[in-house]
Order: structure tokens, then C-alpha cells, then sequence
């Protein structure tokens, strides 16, 4: 195949790969979120929610505090107690009925974009020795295999990255200083302005921050302790680790000849690529929602002037904190 070739089969490629408006078909769509968070990321712990519309609602309902009473024959519970508040009243609720707490949480998309520009001669020297895209079973041309499944996985791998930095460190109080995380508050600037924040003040991590941790997060989000995580960075992980070294028994050996999980009180401890050094979250992964729009925009085009394809990507997505309460930040870990 020459190389004139290569390049006029991927163009034909990537046509087909959008040929519905540009609009991504489910299947394709799917595949690429299904890449988003299979990567190495934050995210594949995260609660993920797949949207139809750039908004959702999720209805929540719980019980806050008891909802046993003692029991009389032939009589039932009269009125219901109020559903707010977490202390139970013995006295004043005793003959009240339990209410659930009902509550719900709004999704709104931002969307985001990606351009990428391949030169001809990128394409026509590295494009998986000429091997374009496979036609499958059904006659689907563009349906997987060379140029199209190494476009997307680069495309998810470098967007997964780019999409853990905006749920962690989103904040829109940036403005103009950065348009793109200024786009959604964050993990960390939600669970500043209504979770629970430790301030370490400085000092070096260790035992005593995921243990004031745990303590400032209400008991009730305690119960299944293996369930949570400690979110920091990888340098933190490694200090920590490199603590646990300097025992002389099992876990010190392992901490520094393996990638045993370390588990502080209970809790494994993740490292996370664009968590900064000063900070960490304390959570169950499942209480962050990360909402992504399934209409998945790619559109292409080429520029004969430079000799480059235009590829532009667009999605739309949507950070929120379920419970805020069952979330701690830890601000100011010692470098």
C-alpha cells in the first residue's frame, strides 16, 4: 500500500467512523466511555452515571436516625416523625411514625472538546503499517482495528487523564485563569464548601491524618470501612510507604518489595496522577458521581494547505457529590 494510499484510507476511515452527523453511534459511544473508564484513573472507581440529556435528576431517600419503636398490641403508631435531623428523640418519637429523608441531586453537563491535528507523513510512516481500520462481521467498515481502535484508545487514554484533573480539581471561582477547570466545582472544592475538611497543618503524612480522617467523618458512613478509600497522590503514597519501611517485620518488607495495598485502620489507600501533594480525599468512591452525556461528538475534516486531518471531538460531563457529609478532604499534607 503506498503511502498516498494510507492516508486517502484513513480519511475514508474516519468518515465512516462519524458518518451519522458526526455524532458517534451507541455502539461506538459506548465503546469509547467503556475506554474513559477503564483507564488507570480515578475514575474507574467513581460512580459513573450515563446520561441521555445534559441534565439528570437522582432521587435519594433514607433514614437519618431510628426507625424501630417498642411495640403495643393493638395500637398503632400515630403521626410521623420528622424526617430531617439525625438524634432520635426517645421520648418525643416514641409513638411516632419513622419518615424517610427524601432528597435529590441535579446533574448538569459542561461540555468539553478536544482537537487533534495527524499530519499526512505521521500517518503515512506510523499508522500501524498501513493497517487502516478492519471490516467486520456486517459490513461495518471503520467497526475496529488499526488507525480507528489506536485513535480512540490515545483519545480516551490522554481525555481520562485531562477528565480526573476537572472531577478533582474543578473550581469555578477560576474564571479566566483556567476556562477549562473552571468549567465544574471539583471533588475537592465540593466537599470544602459542604463536607468535612482536616487541615494537617502542614506536617508530614502519616498515621495520624487518616486517623483524623475517620474521626471527623460522622459514624454512620463508617460501617463499612472496606468499602472506603483514601485518595493522594502518588509522592504521598510513597512517603507513607516508605514509613511503614522502616518497621522490622512483614509489612515493612512488603511496603518497599511489593505494591501490597496499604490499609490504614482498614481504609486502602489509592494513589491518584492529579491529586496534588497537599491534598487528599477520604470518601466511598461510589458517593462521587461523575455524569457523562452518551452523545459523543467526533467530526473531521482536512486541511490540504498543511497537509494535516483534523480530527475535533466533543462530549459533555457532569461532576456531584452524593452525601456530603460521608466525604473528608485533607487539606495542607506536608512536602
Amino acid at each position: 500500500m503506498t503511502n498516498a494510499e494510507i492516508v486517502r484510507k484513513t480519511d475514508l476511515t474516519v468518515a465512516d467512523l462519524t458518518a451519522n452527523g458526526g455524532l458517534l453511534n451507541p455502539e461506538q459511544a459506548n465503546r469509547f466511555v467503556r475506554k474513559l473508564i477503564n483507564e488507570p484513573t480515578m475514575l474507574r472507581d467513581v460512580r459513573v452515571v450515563e446520561m441521555s440529556a445534559p441534565t439528570r435528576n437522582i432521587n435519594k431517600i433514607h433514614f437519618n436516625k431510628r426507625i424501630l419503636r417498642a411495640g403495643t398490641s393493638a395500637t398503632a403508631l400515630t403521626g410521623a416523625a420528622a424526617g430531617t435531623g439525625t438524634a432520635f428523640d426517645p421520648v418525643a418519637e416514641a409513638t411516632l411514625r419513622a419518615a424517610p429523608l427524601t432528597e435529590q441531586i441535579q446533574l448538569n453537563t459542561s461540555e468539553v472538546i478536544a482537537q487533534i491535528n495527524i499530519p499526512y507523513d505521521v500517518i503515512e510512516d506510523n499508522v500501524e503499517r498501513g493497517n487502516i481500520g478492519t471490516h467486520q462481521e456486517g459490513g461495518n467498515p471503520g467497526a475496529g482495528g488499526g488507525f480507528v481502535d489506536t485513535l480512540l484508545a490515545l483519545i480516551a487514554e490522554r481525555a481520562a487523564l485531562d477528565l480526573e484533573e476537572l472531577a478533582i480539581l474543578g473550581d469555578q471561582a477560576l474564571g479566566a485563569t483556567d476556562t477549562y477547570l473552571n468549567l465544574q466545582d471539583g471533588f475537592i472544592v465540593l466537599t470544602e464548601a459542604n463536607g468535612n475538611v482536616v487541615d494537617f497543618l502542614g506536617a508530614a503524612i502519616s498515621k495520624t491524618l487518616f486517623k483524623d480522617s475517620m474521626k471527623a467523618m460522622p459514624d454512620r458512613y463508617l460501617r463499612n470501612i472496606s468499602q472506603l478509600r483514601h485518595y493522594v497522590s502518588f509522592d504521598q503514597e510513597t512517603e507513607y510507604r516508605d514509613q511503614l519501611a522502616d518497621r522490622a517485620d512483614a509489612v515493612g518488607a512488603q511496603s518497599v518489595q511489593g505494591r501490597v495495598p496499604v490499609t490504614p485502620f482498614g481504609v486502602p489507600v489509592s494513589s491518584t496522577a492529579l491529586m496534588p501533594d497537599d491534598k487528599g480525599i477520604f470518601t466511598n468512591p461510589k458517593n462521587l458521581i461523575w455524569g457523562v452525556q452518551r452523545k459523543v461528538n467526533m467530526e473531521w475534516d482536512k486541511d490540504i494547505t498543511t497537509r494535516v486531518l483534523q480530527i475535533v471531538l466533543t462530549a459533555r460531563v457532569a461532576i456531584e457529590i452524593e452525601e456530603y457529609e460521608a466525604t473528608v478532604v485533607y487539606n495542607n499534607i506536608g512536602v
